[in-house]
């Protein structure tokens, strides 16, 4: 064999041998969802923990949720007729609305006072006002800063239901929470 045939013959042969590795895709490993007795052992899943939010160039860091996704998950408070104490079965949503304050140290709330339709409009103003005081105390009392905390009532003029019975009344007699940026 000349020594020319030789030379190109190793040649396709590597070549060969290039393309059919280069060409070769390599499959994505498999991942097992965890099983029931993982999740129970502690695993964590996505919906009990979702990913934070990062911002653009400071790929991989943990950041604060926007102030429209801090408003989205704070919970409104409900009030018995005539009354601005916070009930029991309110606590919780009190509570949420302070640990999720704690993770974005950087938002402030706007608690708005809210009343059903009954009474005049000066009443309800004030007991509007005295709704939202006193979410606004509770929330101090669980670590917020009263600094990072405004308050604001509007009475019945903002209705959460149309309605003229119990079921709309007492959707409307509530403290909201807007997130606001500092």
């Amino acid at each position: 064999m000349k020594k020319t045939n030789y030379i190109v013959l190793v040649l396709v042969v590597i070549s060969m041998a290039f393309l059919a590795t280069a060409c070769h895709k390599k499959k994505p490993p498999v991942i097992e969802p965890p099983t029931t007795e993982q999740n129970q052992m502690g695993t964590e899943t996505m919906t009990e923990h979702p990913p934070e939010t990062v911002k653009p160039g400071t790929e991989g860091a943990l950041t604060e949720m926007t102030i429209d996704e801090v408003t989205r998950q704070l919970q409104p408070v409900f009030f018995d007729f005539d009354k601005s104490d916070i009930r029991e079965d309110q606590i919780a949503a009190l509570q949420n609305n302070a640990s999720i304050l704690k993770k974005n140290p950087t938002a402030s709330v706007l608690i708005e006072g809210h009343c059903d339709e009954r009474g005049t409009v000066e009443y309800n103003l004030a007991l509007g006002d005295r709704r939202a005081k006193a979410a606004q105390e509770y929330l101090v009392s669980l670590g917020i800063a009263e600094s990072r905390t405004s308050t604001i009532s509007y009475g019945k003029s903002r209705p959460f239901a149309e309605g003229h019975d119990e079921d709309a009344w007492r959707l409307n007699r509530r403290a909201q929470f807007v997130g606001v940026k500092k």
